[in-house]
């Protein structure tokens, strides 16, 4: 079982966290943000062994790293993330970099180039990403024609191009998906090979400390060896085994980003005063920008260490855990950048107050690594084969598990999240029966709901269970929290699946009563207690 001791990990967390206090200052980053420039500095001071050596955590020990697990990666993500997401991009790209190599390469292989990428702190690209394809790999059209010498193939000629990749015109080392005979496969390409350019950095919205170029390769020549693996058309397979992991980071990166949003929407609305009281005082203030947001980043977050734990477990095959992870905590983030630019007024509009920039560099969560949509296909159409292979059981089952949670804590909000799993095994039944999911939008939308509901399911088993050491909140204002979402996941499901079953064409006269929703509203009792009690739980854990 990999991962570090938490002795180790709260060293590495509190050497970082000290670096980013020292370096990487308001002043710096958005000096960085205006001039459009990538700190190599930075990330070579990240790198280096004798400093951080943070690039050590996802190399293996027996190739000279610290064999980090899921849950010391998100960890450490989401505290580089809520420091500067163009910078946590950087990092991030060597981590993907190297995922093809991890998960695919042959012994020999792995030895020879994370033992480099450990020893030389190389920085590395994810070479995926095409224009016309986006996000489909299955469409890629970057070719690898084998090259014969006495009737065998001792190396590949790759011509194509690559669009959107972090690290794309700084890497030193690059992992690049092109279509062999065999099928899509990944090849180690380094900076240096013949035809092998990268295009000016993009000109971006955000994470302007990252560097994002398209690559260029005109019959770039690799021996047979750089294919990783050694065997052709294994390639979106390894892709795929890596999706769990990847997008857990992402998603750490969207509650890294959002809580420091939050953090700073908070402090501005204990000083701020308005009507001769602190906005932090008034519920038009916290009970819509603050406290929902809370509750949606720390469901994520509960939801992120779970699929982080069975990771690092050695569980397999969590690419829709992954999806649900990326989704909530992305979407949450988003969200509590947006709103903490209205808790600070004006002033949020502006670059001083740097939610501003935070909002412009988490949005980038919502896109890669998979966009929003991506995810929510993913969940739904997995999700939807399990409705129909257990015969609608899944989430029924769940459901009267959580029932029996409630019986022994009843402070969780387990009551309230098996009325949405209920809810959406209904709706799923619903779409089934009427065929509804022939429509796109609708199959989408489930998606959605998936998330809502898994996300309040697991934040309802595990707020006292597993209490996290991640944020200083204590367990009951957790609780608070986790009762807030599940009401709010319930509605979600309830409404927004009764009105798209509806606008589809359902056939059910009776489907708001199967759905439970006077149970779902009468769950709302409480909510603003709740809300109350939260907001001021948060202005003393931040003051």
């Amino acid at each position: 079982m990999p991962g570090l001791d938490k002795e180790t990990r709260d060293m590495v967390l509190d050497t970082l966290k000290k670096y980013a206090e020292r370096k990487l200052t308001q002043e710096y980053l958005l000096e960085l943000d205006y001039k459009d420039e990538f700190p190599l500095e930075v990330l070579q001071e990240l790198y280096d062994p004798n400093n951080l050596g943070l690039h050590l955590l996802f190399i293996p020990e027996e190739y000279g790293g610290l064999d980090g697990g899921a849950y010391d990666i998100y960890r450490i993500s989401e505290l580089i993330a809520a420091a500067d997401l163009g910078v946590a991009t950087g990092v991030l790209a060597t981590f993907l970099g190297s995922d093809p190599i991890t998960v695919g390469a042959t012994p020999e292989q792995k030895a020879l180039w994370m033992g480099r990428v450990a020893d030389e702190a190389l920085l590395m690209a994810y070479g995926a990403t095409e224009p016309q394809a986006g996000s489909d790999l299955a469409a890629l059209t970057t070719k690898a024609e084998p090259v014969h010498e006495n009737g065998s193939i001792t190396g590949y000629k790759i011509s194509g191009r690559k669009q959107w990749i972090s690290n794309g015109g700084v890497a030193d080392l690059y992992s690049i998906l092109a279509l062999a005979p065999g099928g899509p496969s990944w090849f180690v390409v380094e900076k240096d090979a013949p035809g092998f350019t990268h295009g000016k950095p993009e000109d971006k919205h955000g994470i302007r400390a990252s560097n994002t170029a398209a690559l260029f390769l005109d019959d770039v020549y690799v021996p047979a060896d750089r294919l990783i693996g050694l065997e052709e058309g294994k390639g979106l397979a390894q892709a795929q085994a890596v999706f769990g992991y990847t997008r857990l980071m992402v998603g750490a990166f969207g509650l890294g980003a959002g809580w420091e949003a939050l953090r700073r929407a908070i402090r501005y609305s204990q000083e701020r005063i308005q009507g001769g009281a602190p906005l932090s005082q008034k519920q038009g203030y916290t009970h819509k920008l603050i406290v929902p947001n809370a509750a949606r980043l720390e469901a994520a977050r509960t939801y992120i260490e779970w699929v982080a734990e069975r990771l690092d477990s050695g569980e397999e095959g969590l690419a829709t855990e992954g999806a649900v992870a990326k989704y909530m905590a992305t979407e949450a983030g988003n969200k509590a950048a947006e709103d903490a630019i209205q808790a600070h007024g004006g002033y949020g509009y502006t670059k001083e107050y740097f939610v501003e920039k935070i909002k412009r560099d988490v949005r980038i969560t919502t896109i890669y690594e998979g966009t929003s949509e991506i995810m929510e296909w993913t969940m739904a159409r997995d999700r939807w084969q399990l409705h129909l292979k257990t015969r609608g059981a899944y989430y029924n089952d769940w459901a009267a598990r959580l029932e029996g949670l409630h019986v022994r804590e009843p402070q969780n909000g387990a009551n309230t999240a098996a009325l949405a799993l209920r809810a959406l095994a209904t709706i799923m039944e619903r779409c089934r029966l009427d065929r509804l999911t022939r429509n796109q939008h609708v199959l989408f939308r489930l998606g959605e709901l998936v998330a809502y509901a898994e996300t309040a399911a697991i934040f309802a088993e595990r707020v006292t269970q597993k209490p996290t050491e991640a944020i200083k909140l204590d367990v009951p204002t957790r609780q608070a929290l986790a009762r807030i979402h599940a009401r709010e996941a319930a509605l979600e499901v309830a409404a927004d699946g009764l009105r798209w079953a509806i606008g589809a064409g359902q056939s059910d006269p009776d489907l708001a009563q199967s759905l439970n929703l006077p149970a779902i509203y009468q769950s709302q009792t409480g909510l603003i207690d709740d809300m109350d009690f939260a907001a001021q739980q948060l202005n003393k854990a931040f003051a």
